[in-house]
């Protein structure tokens, strides 16, 4: 059997099989088979299998254009992406077209007259469906001239032509999409007069360029992709651009720690080196707690969200912060530790929007609350609540820990401690073994140390501990003392300057 992409010529075209659609007609054709073979589509999207992905498919059903909306780092633009896996693999077009003509189906000044002056012989090329997708993101430096066109007039005076003539158009970037996807990204940033222009692509299925109106019915998929609109003061989508958007399809953030967990597994990247690190699970959601603490902190504008990015980024740097300690004590093997998290504040600290009252506190010292918050939350997962521990009427598992600590005792744990000077250091404190056995008895040696590091920092957040921040790691000591010690000008606050 032939390649139909072996088919050169009109004539050849018209003998083969192949049936002209829209882009809309294609993106329904082609889901529908993909639902009968009960499919999955939209790889690498994990959370919305029951929200955003029915509504997706839904409009893509209806033919419609669709606006994606929702905080940031929430695969909006991903999404779109994607859909071009639902476009069909080649398509013909008039070979030489810069609108990629359909042979069955001209739309341009160049188009007709090839096929008027060749008929049958007019050249055909094909085009894949990685090459019908084009992204624009939204900035207030757009013009029309970027996106719908503009008169060259060096064309027109070689060609000698009016300036209504559409063969002295240069095209923007929506025409050059025709028969493929067009994505904006952003556009609430697009200035109004600039969405203003969108209106007759969308509705009418023409152009207007300088004052001269062009029939162009362009067949395009439309997407866009926009924050809420009440986000910051950058802009909003103009009432009747929206309400020529037939389909507005609203995104979300994970909505558990297990399916944030997957995305950052699947996302973080690695290099084959880091992968002989070590990561507990417990480790892993307390890097996904952080960003569920800062989606409903005080500290942060609700209103700008918190990126699946951050855990991504935190994930990468709990690992390269490891890797580095095994490279300094040129150890062979390492695992992720609690005092790792000191490397995570880099990855938060730039990718949160602080509120005033954050401004004060500073990025640094609420990146260490959200952390703290995150294990204070874990805490009680994996062991009694040290509040109501402390009251009960029944033997206290903290107690012996504590007042190691009361005894005027103290442990300091730096980011690149030795496993051997970590695991010292941890078997020091009387109690803490016992405790972290007793609660959970089938451990790995790895995961036992990691445990008992994580209940000195839980009690620290749950004031049972003082926790004094150094340059490179935490010291630990009993709470009271340390309060009693301290000097007027000593400072166990974090070193914003370090960040």
């Amino acid at each position: 059997m032939t390649n139909k992409t072996d088919i050169k010529t009109l004539g050849e075209l018209k003998k083969s099989d192949y049936k002209s659609r829209t882009v809309k007609d294609e993106l329904r054709h082609n889901l529908i088979q993909q639902l009968q073979k009960q499919e999955g589509g939209f790889e690498g999207i994990i959370g919305f299998e029951d929200t955003v992905i029915p509504d997706l498919q839904t409009a893509i059903l209806s033919r419609h254009n669709i606006l994606l909306l929702g905080l940031r780092g929430q695969a909006k633009t991903r999404i779109a992406r994607l859909m071009v896996n639902l476009l069909d693999e080649y398509i013909p077009y008039i070979e030489g077209s810069e609108l990629y003509d359909d042979p069955y189906n001209p739309i341009s000044w160049y188009g007709r007259n090839e096929i008027a002056e060749k008929g049958n012989e007019t050249p055909i090329a094909w085009l894949h469906r990685s090459e019908r997708y084009t992204e624009k993101l939204a900035t207030p430096d757009v013009t029309v001239a970027d996106l719908v066109g503009d008169v060259d007039p060096i064309k027109a005076a070689t060609m000698k032509l009016h300036y209504s003539d559409e063969r002295v158009i240069h095209f923007g970037l929506i025409p050059r999409a025709h028969r493929g996807i067009f994505v904006i990204n952003e556009l609430p940033d697009l200035q109004a007069r600039i969405q203003v222009s969108l209106f007759n692509i969308l509705q009418e299925k023409d152009i207007q360029i300088r004052g001269f109106k062009l029939r162009l019915p362009l067949d395009i998929q439309f997407v866009f992709t926009a924050n809420p609109e009440d986000y910051t003061n950058r802009g909003s989508i103009v009432t009747p651009l929206k309400d020529r958007i037939e389909s507005q399809i609203l995104t979300h953030y994970p909505r558990s720690i297990e399916v944030s967990r997957k995305i950052t597994q699947q996302e973080a990247s690695l290099s084959p080196e880091q992968k002989i690190v070590e990561v507990d699970g417990l480790v892993k959601d307390l890097t996904e707690q952080i960003a569920f603490e800062a989606r409903n902190s005080e500290y942060i504008d609700k209103k700008s969200g918190v990126s699946a990015r951050l855990t991504i980024s935190a994930y990468e740097n709990l690992v390269s912060n490891a890797e580095r300690r095994m490279i300094i004590n040129k150890e062979s093997s390492t695992f992720v530790r609690i005092t790792d998290f000191l490397g995570v504040i880099p990855a938060i600290t730039g990718k949160i929007e602080l509120v005033y009252e954050g401004e004060l506190e500073g990025p640094a010292k609420v990146a260490n609350m959200l952390i703290g918050k995150a294990i204070r939350t874990l805490m009680l997962q994996f062991f009694p609540d040290p509040e109501k521990a402390k009251k009960s009427k029944t033997p206290n598992p903290y107690a012996e820990i504590v007042s190691w600590f009361g005894d005027s005792n103290a442990v300091q744990l730096n980011d690149d401690l030795s496993f051997d000077n970590y695991k010292k250091a941890l078997n020091s404190v009387a109690g803490l073994k016992e405790l972290v056995k007793k609660f959970h008895p089938n451990l790995a040696a790895n995961q036992q140390l990691l445990l008992m590091e994580f209940v000195l920092h839980g009690l620290a957040e749950f004031s049972q501990l003082n926790k004094g921040f150094l340059d490179n790691g935490f010291a630990f000591s009993d709470m009271f003392n340390s309060l009693f010690n301290l000097e007027p000008d000593d400072d166990l606050d974090i070193d914003d300057d370090r960040y």
